[in-house]
């Protein structure tokens, strides 16, 4: 039995080992039916199509609808939709941006939208120094003091294969695959690489320690990611306080800054047909190279004064209208927006006031 009595129990599901076995606990306690604790999945679009395929069958199984959640403003499995909105390569450009737009937003947008008043969650302290002293009860750091229940929170990963075994749990295809834990498929690998430990029929074949050993469930995941400081990887973001905000503020903001912001696509598009020539920086905020040429930026719209109009455009949210627009392939990007209303892009690493003045000089 779960140790609490939910009123408004919502579960994030990932369908790894441990929350197999909690799902199927909710079942046994027929809150899945009943609609008493709720399923939500974190769609990433990066995902193995395992992941998604394994759902319907856990739907189908246990008779419920999960509510399936994804990066703000993209239809549920639109990925075309995601790529030209963010980018295909963000996780290559920011992982903290990707955790944020592809996991704690929506994480924390989903448990607003199901007025969720318990959070229920399957991390355990087995899992690793960081999670070593959490409690069958928390409160989460999202959510203003939201509930969380970690029903499993002293089992060993070897306690959940047990039950899986025990009650012939649905469990993830990719168990039989080698793979201990599953995330998204750019960065979870087979624990050995050479697939040799799997979990199939609901045994184990090979050394079975390799996974269940302390710590080890999750070091096929997060492979080759980094933090910002350089640091090895090992949380997505989800449960770590402040994670939905990557970056400290916005660039150029309007209060503090002589440069023009431009809230829209539709106002670039204006300012492009205006016949005024103007210069636009496109840029994303959490882009360290975006933050860089803040301040020279800011120097060169000051000595510019009144003579051209001198914009910040955030581009990593607006991806097909700056690539087909405002020449951007990558951040930052600056242009010079000529009277006709061809935009011609500064093609230099120096980022200083005086090249931005010389190179406008010239294009103008």
């Amino acid at each position: 039995m779960l140790p609490f009595s939910p009123g408004n129990a919502v579960f994030p599901n990932a369908m790894i080992a441990g929350d197999v076995v909690i799902t199927h606990l909710l079942s046994r306690l027929g809150y899945l039916e009943n609609g008493k604790a709720k399923i939500m999945v974190v769609d990433t679009f990066h995902l193995f199509p395992e992941t998604m395929e394994f759902l319907e069958k856990l739907e189908e199984h246990y008779n419920f609808k999960a509510d399936v959640f994804c990066a703000d403003k993209i239809p549920v499995g639109d990925k075309d939709a995601f790529d030209k909105r963010y980018g295909a390569n963000l996780w290559k450009e920011d992982i903290d941006e990707y955790d944020r737009v592809c996991k704690v937003e929506p994480f924390q947008r989903g448990l607003k939208t199901l007025k969720t008043d318990c959070m229920i969650n399957g991390r355990t302290r087995w899992q690793g120094f960081e999670r070593a002293w959490i409690d069958l009860f928390e409160n989460a750091p999202i959510g203003g003091g939201l509930a969380k229940c970690n029903p499993i929170a002293y089992w060993t990963l070897e306690d959940t294969f047990d039950y899986i075994a025990k009650y012939d749990v649905p469990y993830h295809p990719l168990h039989e695959k080698g793979y201990p834990s599953i995330g998204d498929a750019k960065d979870t690998i087979p624990v050995p690489e050479d697939g040799s430990v799997r979990f199939v029929d609901f045994k184990f074949e090979g050394d079975k320690t390799v996974w269940l050993d302390y710590a080890k469930e999750r070091v096929g995941r997060f492979v080759g990611l980094a933090t910002k400081d350089g640091k090895t990887k090992t949380e997505c973001g989800i449960h770590v306080d402040g994670a939905e905000r990557t970056w400290d503020r916005d660039l150029w903001e309007e209060e503090n800054s002589v440069v023009k912001k431009i809230s829209s696509s539709a106002d670039a598009s204006e300012i492009k047909k205006s016949g005024k020539p103007a210069v636009i920086a496109v840029y994303a905020p959490w882009c360290q190279f975006s933050q860089a040429m803040e301040d020279q930026f800011e120097e060169f719209a000051k000595a510019v004064g009144d003579d051209v109009d001198v914009y910040s455009f955030r581009g990593d949210e607006e991806r097909e209208f700056v690539m087909a627009n405002l020449n951007t392939n990558s951040f930052p990007t600056v242009n010079v927006i000529k009277a006709d209303g061809t935009a011609v892009k500064y093609e230099s690493e120096e980022r200083t006031v005086e090249a931005f003045k010389k190179f406008m000089e010239k294009t103008l």
